[in-house]
């Protein structure tokens, strides 16, 4: 699928969906629980439904026939030796959490994914799991998909490099039911945000992880999940494109509502980051009554840490060639970790627009830049895709942005969502 997306002035009201990452931990976590554990506002997005087709392979029983409420019998934490091939699909969280809770399991698990998740490290993983007393290798000795797995495991002293918290916050879950204790020490850790919004939902499951300054977690083995009803707040993530394209675009005038400011998402930062280049940004009961966009107004370039916000590196460097001077997006390593190098995947669409920038390994700088339609790739992944058509839309002339079906891994309804705004995006 293509969308061809010309010049637009957004106006009106919006509501995002249920929080991604949160709709992939509630899954998990209501699996794992002794009893039926519901989820109220779940992302019914590609990849929470991979995530659900995974977990009932294991043995929890979930029923996704309302979109607005999700309910999960789950398996008390005996997860059965799966009968097939567990493939993640596109999910990088489902895989890595999966990953892990197979390290539990008496018997031999095969996982894998499509073929960019059979490209994402995870030998810090493999080692892990190895190490917690589990057998765990890379069919292809690449230390990525397809991974064999057997347990169980029983804790120990693990180490992991703090590049990408998507390796470690597993073990956060899998070691609560590992029979021995477990002590996970990171290394310079980021991603922050993540690893708070894992251990604030493993504590609705009852599940205690203390945090020493985020240099070191321990898990007492022999914990319980309890079950528990969860209603996902919107998704700051998907929030941005929206938002940062109501910011943009002249004369627009947006409000989002289900946003919440207390959230555990980093992508709430998206709000302070306006304001700091100027945005006219109004806020009402810290979100949740509402926030609101102008549009079309100067902003100017700042210094972002996106050690907490990797993926929000594609639209930023899109708010960033819109923005008077430059832009500097610093700790951006962990976004080269993901579906694609995200960094290096939106430079290069970007530059295609007339976007001008300077790369190094762990920051990305842009400089204001007047863009131009052109013909644009989504590299399969969603975050490119969604952030390349913000582009377009203050671009001068049309673009055709390649591999739109992606943006419904993170946000099945951003086209219908975009357009009732006023965005002029159509479908090919």
């Amino acid at each position: 699928m293509k969308f061809i997306v010309n010049k637009s002035t957004l106006m009106g009201e919006a509501t995002i969906p249920g929080n991604k990452s949160g709709t992939a931990r509630g899954i998990i976590f209501g699996s794992l629980a002794e009893g039926t554990s519901t989820l109220i506002n779940p992302l019914t997005n590609l990849d929470s439904y991979s995530i659900v087709k995974m977990m009932r392979a294991l043995g929890s029983k979930i029923d996704t026939s309302d979109d607005r409420k999700w309910i999960i019998e789950g398996t008390g934490g005996k997860l059965n030796v799966p009968a097939c091939v567990l493939d993640a699909e596109n999910s990088g969280t489902g895989f890595y959490f999966v990953l892990a809770l197979c390290g539990l399991i008496p018997g031999y698990s095969v996982l894998t994914g499509d073929y960019q998740i059979c490209y994402r490290p995870a030998q810090p993983m493999i080692d892990a799991l190895n190490t917690l007393g589990a057998t765990a290798f890379s069919t292809r000795g690449t230390g990525t998909a397809p991974v064999v797995v057997k347990g169980p495991f029983k804790g120990g002293v693990v180490d992991f490099p703090g590049v990408n918290s998507q390796w470690m916050t597993p073990f956060l879950c899998a070691c609560a039911l590992a029979e021995g204790d477990t002590t996970i020490r990171e290394t310079n850790l980021l991603e922050h945000p993540y690893v708070d919004m894992t251990i604030g939902m493993l504590s609705h499951a009852g599940i205690e992880v203390e945090n020493r300054n985020y240099d070191e977690f321990f898990v007492r083995g022999g914990q319980k999940f309890k079950p528990f009803t969860y209603t996902l707040p919107s998704d700051w993530g998907s929030s941005g494109y929206p938002m940062i394209a109501s910011a943009i675009t002249r004369g627009s005038k947006v409000t989002f509502h289900g946003l919440d400011l207390h959230d555990f998402a980093g992508e709430k930062a998206f709000v302070q980051i306006l304001r700091d280049m100027g945005a006219h940004i109004e806020v009402v009961d810290n979100g949740l009554g509402g926030i609101t966009v102008e549009g079309g107004y100067p902003l100017q370039g700042i210094e972002i840490d996106c050690s907490g916000t990797p993926d929000a590196v594609p639209i930023l460097a899109v708010l960033g060639c819109y923005a008077q001077g430059k832009t500097v997006l610093k700790n951006i390593g962990a976004c080269r970790l993901k579906e694609t190098d995200r960094a290096k995947s939106i430079k290069e669409e970007l530059t295609k627009m007339g976007g001008v920038f300077e790369e190094t390994e762990n920051t990305l700088t842009i400089f204001h830049s007047k863009l131009i339609g052109a013909d644009i790739c989504g590299h399969h992944d969603h975050r490119i895709v969604m952030a390349a058509t913000v582009a377009s839309l203050i671009a001068e002339g049309k673009s055709m942005i390649e591999d739109a079906e992606y943006a419904a891994v993170s946000f099945p309804n951003f086209y219908e969502l975009m357009t009732s705004l006023g965005a002029d995006i159509d479908r090919e």
